[in-house]
């Protein structure tokens, strides 16, 4: 290779003009790329011979493997067309992508691997390439990528599980360990090519699994060049298949989902995670997470791991949640304040003000009578125990899940998955023309940009970011001012005596919950909306950005799609629940958004259920839209692909060809999955005081997400390759994150939104002396002591109502003085109460909530004491192993001295001393 080599990675849209541009994004020859990261790299000569593909005929075996030799296995599908195939005027356009397939494939046969090409049986366009990694090339790179193998058996016992004694129950909801069986453990240490013998090497052909085998072939896949021209080397199957050089490249199925395959070799665990996993009879069983992580690496893994955990401890949530509700139920007839305002001698008589101007006529309380006693299932004492209880919860769960973490990664062999062993992304490696010096290694490297460059980099990601967080707020008020616009009309049709035609809904039916439903909807459909939209750009951010490793790059990914969801998501929570009614003065000087509309006000009971009801319709449309998306979408595609490719002849189809016929995975689909998962554990923890069953509707959701979930990724799409992944990533912080965050809107949202707090103050000091009438506490009164009096004489020109009734007060929900008062229309002595009693409530709660969060997170290991033992066993094993190896190498190159010469020795010294002039 010349030094002045340069590596570039092509663009999607690669014409032939395009090759004349500037050479932007490339890396030097010098850069440790084709040495440290490509051992077997060997450049082929511009305008040289390229060696091609051995094309064979498929032998009619549907479940092999293997080559047509069956000694071969197949480590990765390549897919292309036939160019030579097809019509003669579209010719031309494909002998470039032929050139470029024909040296790319001759590149990775010169870097060691064999191909086979057999033509597809339904379309003779198609050829399919079978990719092997022979064992050379195998101990070279799982080398290079730090693969973890086994070097000893485990000899630590493992400690009895208390839920031993009721095998006999709990063994109906594990997988069968007839099919699954339990795989042998060991003590493992990174693979190093030239210290074989100190492996645990039974078969050669099964050290490997097939997992780790794709992995590896993936990563040659990616850095492999495919065009010389000059001193430009372009590479990565990547940009192939984006430029349509190639149609697929996926490693194999091991057999169909639902059929067992016929060859002895395969061990058919594709089948066995449908049986025991994907298959929706077995959705109340644990899953076999050990043979997840197997078959689809360990990034699937410790997703399904962490889901499954978030979902077993949300079974307790919920049950709290549905004690919660149950209680809420069963009490809402007995709610002193609620008779009060349905009776019609107490709320029949009060004649409350017009919430709008001019269109808006005046009402009775008892109107509202069904609301109210909805209102009592959610706004009550047990709600804020289930708050304080779910703070609590949300530190036990985040605390456990980090020692179950920490299992999974001593038993995964990720303990000591470092960054300096992943790899950097070919997109980075392409674009690397700074050099400068590892702060770390001292060794010279080359970067794609320079500490400014990267810097405007990062500026322009977060100026976008918050670009797109204005326009959601913006959106946020036109929906504010929607609500504003359509309450008048509302208020004006609904309040009429005469509501024959909603029978029998009128009794709901308010003006409030009209505007707050349809709000709810169109916030819901903006919201998906944007999401659209904000996907592509912050994808295009995060290309532009250009992280180093996969992991930066779905790090920074996570980053900027949750701050964006969290806005779009919760931001009409938070207005409910924070703003919504707290600024809108009193009849006679109503506050005004934009100068024009008037601020819409809670009903009398608060602003609790409409923060439900937002909660509700999007938790719930949220998880019908994603199921349509991940069920009925690749299914749909899949049978549309079947009908246009169907065979009409019984032919023999070969595995490579029934996975070609399956959906391609997404680069970033369990991202998808998580961000899906984060959000509604935001609905479960951050407004989980309003609506008590948020828990239970996700623990139903999850129980269906766990099983759709692995029926896409078993049945509907490609085998995904393989990942190494230590934890969860970005998604921990952000889940610490908003369980901090959750403690305070809880708080808040029993102070500020729920009516609790004003009830406990006029039970405790306003219903008896001095401010009451009443000689014990009670309830009784407190409607009317929470709603003031207006003189309708004090109307303004512009918010009086067109339609009077002689009426010559109304009240409206406030604490403040009546009209005649010295201080007529200003705060009185219980507003002060109050404001006191909900600044307390939420110091005392926080604080309390906050301690007791730091005890737990300080008394729970991260790391449970026999998964630390094992680990230091593990590590002075290999210590010990490396030094026995290391020992035998010396020995074996030190020769030793043999007797004969040492006599010969000896006696030369002795026939010196005889001669000493000799």
């Amino acid at each position: 290779m010349d030094d002045n080599d340069i590596f570039e990675m092509d663009s999607v849209a690669d014409t032939e003009e395009m090759e004349a541009d500037t050479e932007l994004g490339m890396i030097d020859d010098e850069v440790v790329y084709p040495q440290e990261f490509l051992p077997t790299y060997g450049t082929i000569k511009e305008g040289a011979t390229v060696a091609k593909a051995q094309l064979v005929e498929f032998n009619d075996k549907p479940d092999s493997l293997f080559f047509n030799d069956g000694v071969r296995r197949i480590d990765f599908i390549l897919v292309h067309e036939d160019e030579d195939k097809k019509d003669f005027e579209k010719r031309h356009t494909f002998q470039r992508r032929k050139r470029r397939r024909e040296y790319f494939e001759a590149s990775l046969m010169k870097m060691g691997l064999e191909l086979e090409a057999t033509q597809s049986v339904i379309n003779e366009k198609l050829l399919f390439v079978k990719v092997h990694m022979p064992w050379e090339v195998l101990c070279t790179y799982a080398e290079v990528l730090h693969i973890k193998v086994p070097i000893q058996p485990n000899d630590l016992s493992c400690r009895p599980s208390p839920w031993r004694y009721l095998s006999f129950l709990t063994k109906h909801f594990y997988p069968s360990e007839e099919l699954i069986t339990k795989e042998a453990e060991y003590f493992t240490a990174a693979f190093e090519k030239n210290r074989l013998d100190y492996f645990y090497i039974k078969d050669k052909d099964a050290f490997f699994t097939p997992s780790m085998r794709s992995r590896m072939a993936y990563y040659i896949l990616s850095r492999a060049p495919y065009e010389i021209r000059g001193n430009i080397k372009k590479f990565g199957i990547t940009k192939l298949l984006d430029g349509g050089v190639y149609k697929a490249a996926y490693p194999l199925h091991d057999c169909r989902f639902n059929v067992k395959s016929k060859e002895d070799s395969c061990p058919n665990e594709r089948y066995l995670l449908y049986q025991e996993w994907a298959n929706p009879k077995s959705f109340y069983k644990m899953q076999p997470l050990d043979l997840i992580r197997k078959y689809y690496g360990e990034k699937i893994g410790i997703y399904f791991a962490w889901l499954g955990f978030y979902t077993i401890m949300l079974a307790l949530a919920a049950a709290v949640g549905l004690g919660c509700f149950i209680y809420g139920y069963r009490t809402q007839d007995t709610s002193t304040w609620s008779k009060e305002v349905c009776d019609p001698e107490i709320g029949g008589q009060i004649v409350m003000c017009p919430q709008c101007d001019r269109e808006c006529k005046y009402w009775r309380l008892n109107s509202t009578c069904e609301a109210s006693k909805k209102l009592c299932i959610f706004d009550n004492f047990g709600t804020l125990v289930f708050a304080v209880f779910m703070s609590i919860w949300v530190t036990l769960f985040l605390e456990f899940w980090k020692r179950y973490q920490a299992e999974l990664e001593y038993e995964w062999d990720t303990v000591e998955f470092l960054e300096q062993e992943e790899p950097p992304r070919p997109e980075y490696e392409a674009k690397c023309i700074y050099e400068r010096k590892n702060p770390v290694t001292g060794v010279k490297e080359t970067v794609p940009y320079t500490a400014c460059g990267r810097c405007f980099r990062v500026s322009l990601g977060i100026g976008t970011v918050v670009f797109w967080i204005f326009l959601i707020l913006a959106s946020i008020v036109a929906i504010i001012v929607y609500r504003l616009a359509v309450f008048f009309a509302f208020s004006a049709k609904l309040r009429t005596q005469d509501l024959r035609e909603l029978e029998p809904l009128k009794e709901y039916v308010t003006p409030q919950m009209a505007t707050s439903v349809t709000a709810s909807l169109i916030s819901f459909v903006v919201i998906m909306i944007l999401n659209i939209l904000y996907e592509r750009v912050a994808i295009w951010i995060t290309d532009f950005e250009l992280p180093r490793t996969k992991t930066d790059y779905e790090n920074s990914l996570t980053l900027k799609m949750f701050l964006f969801q969290f806005v779009n998501y919760y931001s009409s929570c938070f207005y409910i629940a924070f703003v919504k009614g707290k600024a809108v003065g009193y009849p006679g000087d109503p506050v005004y958004l934009l100068g024009k509309y008037r601020n819409e006000e809670c009903d009398p009971g608060g602003c609790l259920i409409e923060l439900t009801t937002q909660l509700s319709i999007i938790m719930g449309g949220k998880a019908i839209w994603n199921n349509i998306q991940e069920v009925l979408l690749p299914w749909l595609k899949n049978l549309i692909f079947r009908y246009f490719t169907r065979v009409t002849s019984q032919k023999v189809i070969p595995r490579w060809e029934q996975d070609y016929e399956l959906q391609p995975v997404s680069q970033l689909g369990l991202f998808y999955e998580y961000l899906e998962m984060v959000i509604q554990f935001g609905f479960v923890t951050l407004f989980v005081a309003s609506f008590p069953l948020a828990p239970v509707l996700a623990l139903v959701n999850n129980l269906f997400e766990i099983r759709v979930d692995a029926w896409k990724i078993t049945t509907q799409f490609r085998r995904v390759v393989p990942e190494k992944a230590q934890h969860i990533g970005a998604w921990q912080p952000i889940l610490g994150g908003i369980a901090i965050l959750a403690v305070a809107t809880n708080a808040m949202i029993i102070a500020f939104t729920s009516d609790m707090i004003p009830r406990l103050v006029y039970y405790w000091s306003f219903s008896v002396y001095p401010y009451g009438n009443y000689s014990n506490h009670t309830m009784q009164g407190y409607i009317n002591s929470s709603l003031s009096i207006f003189n309708t004489s004090d109307f303004s020109d512009e918010s009086k109502p067109m339609y009077m009734y002689n009426i010559t007060t109304c009240r409206y929900r406030d604490f403040r003085y009546p009209p005649g008062h010295p201080r007529q229309y200003e705060y009185n002595v219980y507003y002060w109460h109050v404001i006191a009693a909900k600044m307390a409530f939420i110091i005392v709660v926080e604080h309390i909530v906050y301690f007791t969060k730091f005890v737990l997170s300080y008394i729970i290991p991260d790391v449970p004491y026999t998964v630390k033992e094992q680990i230091k066993r593990e590590k002075y094993l290999t210590q010990v192993i490396l030094h026995e190896t290391n020992l035998k190498l010396v020995t074996k190159r030190l020769k030793p001295i043999s007797e004969e010469t040492l006599k010969d020795t000896a006696m030369k010294m002795a026939m010196e001393e005889l001669n000493p002039d000799f």
